[in-house]
């Protein structure tokens, strides 16, 4: 590409809008950055406000060089004087710009290469916007993914036209992602920040179990019975608060199926690693966290509203299945139910045995019954 003619460029125009699918003011904004990093290249400096402008017609560019008129010039390569900058308007003010025009009609080898890669980038980004626009209406949803490329922090994965970033925050610890394997993915966002828009996959996320679950218990569709919250550390262990909104409907029972298989189908998903508690959500505080400490056994709970904490009372040997492993349960019952809980050990109260008969008294005392 020894230099670059702008005609052919705006004759070009309209095939890279076809090709790439974008509509051609797209394009042309596209052409339009590139001109003006171009002609920077060229003729200007790297801090310089240049912008361009494109006639279709007759394949002519205008680039302008704009300066923000200032009382005090910190920078004269982004700045003009008010005093300067009347001598070419008149009416200039305060605040307003200078732009200074320069015609075009084709760079040099190296700008050209400039102008090459920006558009070749700033093409890429639009194609991105242009595909990930389609699954703006699809956040929160569950989709089929292939994965694509494993990388330390993130993995890839291919959805169709577009490909996700799963970063290690979203993923189940401990799970393996193989390059072709496919897997379910939940949309959890489009991120427009960095490097171009981003879209953003999930497996770890709490919402990711619960459309599991909605998939597996059609009676959540109806509204018969609903997750009210939940509260997961994805590869170890989730804990669900259910209820029914219909009597006479048990909604744990719901929720884990006949023989277990709707909890089953939904942990054959995330992993058999991760155990799935399934507790009946209560109004009242004292009797929801008690339920939220499962699988351990309660004895009492003792709750200060004020304070949002409570202590739950345990047996002593009932302790560290109430705390879990590295404190797992007690952390999860608390994110469940929005208190700080406090484990304590409780000794059972003394209750005065009971005199043993004697086993050859009660025998004698039969006999002397049936010898009467």
């Amino acid at each position: 590409m020894e230099d670059l003619n702008i005609k052919q460029l705006t004759l070009a125009l309209r095939t890279i809008a076809e090709e790439k699918n974008l509509p051609e003011d797209t394009v042309l904004e596209v052409i339009k950055q590139a001109i003006a990093a171009a002609w920077r290249r060229d003729n200007g400096e790297r801090e310089q406000n240049v912008r361009a402008s494109l006639n279709i017609n007759d394949g002519s560019a205008t680039v302008y060089v704009v300066r923000d008129i200032v009382e005090e010039v910190e920078n004269d390569v982004t700045e003009i004087s008010l005093e300067d900058a009347k001598k070419i308007k008149s009416d200039a003010e305060i605040g307003g710009v200078i732009e200074d025009a320069h015609n075009v009609t084709s760079f040099g080898r190296v700008a050209a290469q400039t102008a090459k890669q920006v558009i070749l980038q700033r093409l890429r980004e639009a194609e991105r916007e242009v595909v990930l626009a389609e699954f703006e209406d699809k956040i929160g949803t569950v989709v089929t993914g292939t994965v694509q490329r494993v990388e330390p922090r993130v993995v890839r994965i291919e959805l169709g036209k577009a490909i996700g970033i799963m970063p290690q925050s979203e993923q189940i610890q401990g799970e393996y992602y193989g390059v072709g394997r496919r897997i379910k993915v939940l949309i959890k966002d489009i991120e427009r920040e960095g490097r171009g828009p981003q879209l953003i996959l999930s497996r770890g996320s709490e919402e990711f179990v619960r459309h599991l679950f909605s998939q597996e218990v059609p009676e959540m569709e109806t509204g018969a019975v609903e997750i009210k919250k939940i509260a997961r550390e994805a590869g170890r262990r989730t804990k669900l608060a259910v209820a029914s909104a219909l009597p006479g409907i048990d909604p744990v029972g719901t929720f884990v199926g006949g023989h277990g298989t709707r909890v089953q189908a939904v942990m054959n998903e995330i992993g058999d690693q991760e155990k799935i508690d399934i507790i009946p959500y209560e109004e009242e505080s004292s009797a929801f966290i008690a339920s939220a400490m499962s699988p351990a056994e309660v004895l009492s709970v003792s709750v200060d509203e004020a304070a949002k904490r409570a202590t739950v009372f345990v047996s002593e040997d009932q302790q560290s299945v109430a705390i879990g492993r590295a404190g797992q349960n007690v952390r999860l019952a608390s994110r469940l139910t929005g208190y700080e809980l406090d484990i304590e050990a409780k000794a059972p109260a003394k209750t005065e045995p009971k005199p043993r008969k004697n086993i050859e008294d009660s025998l004698m005392s039969v006999v002397e019954e049936v010898a009467e």
